[in-house]
């Protein structure tokens, strides 16, 4: 049963999500832990961004073998250099559609039960995480430690795409596929409601 928690799948979904609430409330006072909180919280202040890096999770886990490892840490090192520009202050169009239409795409990918080239899928989800980087990078506080902040929604995001490959080994684990299709529509579906306000 997908809903049988106590299975090393099910907790492999759930430990990051742990994280997720509790490395804030675990920071240690001063103004570097303070900046790496700012930098953590800030994905997790998006509803476009967090539906995107579950997805990357996603779609690794249903490739499986090496792009479980290799399409997230594509997205990671794309994002930090997404970041990178944003926090100097480069321009970048269309950056709110941009990742909008990130959940659209990577929603479609799943809905479709494609299973792309692991190769494909890093180009795909790196392309994307320049924009979700960029925005993260453009909106760093001032004064805020671009090292520190930048680590921080880096953990972030590689505790969401850890969550969603939780998601789909478990899904994967139990004979359920058609679910991370269904799963992939509504991603899609959202997407194009982030997309429609984009605007």
């Amino acid at each position: 049963m997908l809903f049988a928690l106590p299975t090393l799948f099910a907790r492999a979904a759930i430990l990051p999500l742990a994280l997720v609430i509790a490395t804030p409330a675990l920071a240690h006072p001063g103004h570097e832990a303070t900046t790496l909180q700012q930098g953590f919280l800030h994905p997790l202040g998006g509803l476009d961004h967090v539906l995107a890096m579950v997805a990357v999770g996603l779609i690794a886990a249903r490739i499986g073998g090496r792009a479980c490892l290799l399409v997230p840490a594509a997205f990671l090192a794309m994002m930090a250099v997404g970041g990178a520009a944003g926090a100097a202050g480069l321009s970048l169009p269309y950056v709110e559609t941009g990742i909008a239409l990130s959940v659209v795409v990577l929603g479609a990918v799943l809905a479709l039960g494609a299973v792309p080239p692991v190769a494909g899928a890093m180009a795909l989800v790196g392309a994307f995480a320049v924009f979700h980087g960029f925005a993260h990078g453009a909106e760093m506080p001032g004064a805020a430690s671009g090292l520190a902040y930048g680590l921080g929604f880096l953990i972030a995001t590689a505790l969401l795409h850890a969550a969603g490959l939780g998601l789909g080994f478990t899904v994967t684990h139990h004979k359920t596929r058609p679910a991370l299709r269904v799963a992939g529509a509504g991603l899609a579906a959202a997407g194009l409601g982030l997309l429609v306000g984009a605007f």
